[in-house]
């Protein structure tokens, strides 16, 4: 599963820093696959649509702190368990019921999205 953040979100940030692959931004924010990651060039999203790693990308939430899922890897590859939830006050950083993904899932897009040259 990829996390979600709730609309519980009290816009602390406490999140945004410890995410390994840039993946949560700011309520409202324009967000790139280029972030945090080594990707280049374009990219195909789960959804099927191919963009470049560089262009802006509408936000996914206008109000409170977000996750982008294409970047997600519930810190698959980094650390023992989500950074987010770890360090949430108000424990809105939860795994997504509608994107269960297995362990070798989350590795691959680790893999993917942080490419060693």
């Amino acid at each position: 599963m990829a996390i979600i953040i709730t609309d519980e979100c009290i816009n602390c940030g406490a999140c945004e820093p410890e995410c390994p692959n840039t993946a949560i931004y700011e309520g409202g924010v324009e967000w790139k696959m280029s972030e945090g990651t080594s990707l280049a060039g374009d990219y195909t999203l789960e959804n099927g649509k191919i963009v470049s790693v560089n262009d802006e990308q509408s936000p996914v939430d206008d109000e409170i702190y977000f996750i982008v899922p294409d970047k997600c890897t519930e810190c698959v590859g980094f650390h023992e368990e989500p950074q987010c939830a770890a360090v949430c006050p108000v424990d809105c950083c939860v795994p997504d019921p509608d994107r269960e993904e297995s362990e070798e899932i989350l590795a691959l897009r680790q893999k993917t999205l942080h490419i060693e040259v």
